[in-house]
């Protein structure tokens, strides 16, 4: 996009992904799947998406078709075409259908309970804010925000209009992530000594957003690294108090001329509990390994669409196959419906401490120091 491309002309023609293996342990209580298989006669959330991309379309959309207590209730897009084919294919009346510059007459709309940002980086900060302003309850996609200081004002933005604010932490829905939850928690393995976490994928067009600080942040960390650095953090259940990190090197200058290829990061957790987290957009690699004091579990796939797999030193995990935005959508408009709230791991505040931890990955790789956390 060019410096003198207007929103409106880039929102336009945006069509990428927004966004984004002996014993079995099986613990169905924590399976976040319905408990019962009655039909769901309660009230239904409206939810409208903004920005109708890959991730919009292929994952949250697809997701919303299998919720008994939430629904697609509205769509925000500056493309009429994809308006049209919405409509018909969502049977979507036209007066929840909004562009950009009539987004904010959405406030009169009984029927939008939920608005769901999923744009470009760049874009949370504005449309997390006006979905606020008119006293919508909003979910964002991660990260967050490109700075910190967005984070905050978004956050402030929610509180003052009196509404709820959510990060798309799909993982904290899944069923062998809570079980690994769990097994950490728990300490079935005694305490976690060691974490390895990486995520990285060989990134296609070279113009796609992605690759522009001004509308990423930054490159695989704030994409896909952020799925590591929230592992870290929900299985030890503990904040890191330090970081030191590198700069991989360079090997396409001309796709990687505004964003890092790849980053290496090391947090120090408290407990002397250390974690190692890479990221990439030229390796194609994803694991979630955490090493205990009597043994070890492995994820692998461990963020990605999955299906998820996963083994322990006792043997593999035998968990439910989910689709990941179906159960986290149902999970929030369930929370919410009983106590007015979203979850509490997936608010705004946890999306501002994860954009400070990426904001001080980049701060160490860029200045080889050490940087204090807590």
């Amino acid at each position: 996009m060019t410096e003198n491309q207007s929103r409106r002309s880039f929102l336009q023609n945006l069509g990428v992904g927004l966004g984004t293996t002996a014993a079995a342990f099986t613990v169905p209580s924590l399976v976040s799947i319905p408990e019962s298989k009655s039909k769901y006669e309660g009230k239904k959330l409206g939810i409208a998406l903004v920005g109708l991309g890959s991730y919009a379309k292929n994952q949250l959309a697809v997701g919303l078709e299998q919720t008994p207590n939430c629904y697609l209730a509205g769509i925000v897009t500056g493309t009429p075409s994809k308006a049209e084919e919405w409509m018909k294919k969502y049977n979507i009346p036209k007066k929840n259908v909004y562009n950009y510059q009539t987004f904010d007459q959405i406030a009169d709309n009984k029927d939008i309970d939920i608005v769901y940002v999923v744009l470009p980086n760049s874009m949370h900060h504005e449309y997390v804010i006006r979905a606020a302003k008119a006293g919508k309850h909003v979910m964002c996609e991660k990260p967050m925000a490109n700075t910190v200081k967005e984070c905050q004002e978004m956050i402030k933005a929610c509180k003052d209009a009196g509404v709820q604010l959510g990060v798309g932490y799909r993982m904290h829905f899944e069923p062998f992530t809570k079980e690994v939850i769990r097994m950490s928690r728990e300490k079935v393995f005694g305490n976690v000594k060691f974490i390895n976490s990486n995520f990285g994928f060989t990134i296609g067009d070279p113009t796609q957003w992605r690759l522009k600080k001004p509308m990423a942040g930054g490159g695989p960390l704030m994409d896909v690294g952020i799925y590591c650095v929230q592992g870290s953090r929900y299985i030890t259940g503990k904040e890191p108090l330090a970081v030191t990190a590198q700069f991989g090197p360079i090997t396409d200058p001309t796709r990687f001329k505004d964003v890092e290829e790849s980053l290496s990061w090391q947090f120090d957790f408290p407990d002397a509990v250390t974690v190692n987290g890479f990221t990439s957009y030229k390796t194609n690699i994803e694991q979630l390994y955490i090493t205990y004091e009597k043994g070890f579990v492995q994820l692998s796939p461990a963020y990605s669409y999955g299906p998820i797999k996963g083994r322990t030193s006792q043997g593999e995990l035998n968990l439910p196959i989910v689709h990941h935005q179906a159960n986290m959508l149902e999970a929030i408009a369930r929370e919410f419906l009983e106590t007015k709230m979203f979850p509490s791991h997936i608010s705004g505040e946890e999306g501002l401490k994860d954009m400070k931890y990426l904001t001080a990955i980049y701060e160490a790789a860029r200045t080889g120091k050490k940087i204090k956390l807590a």
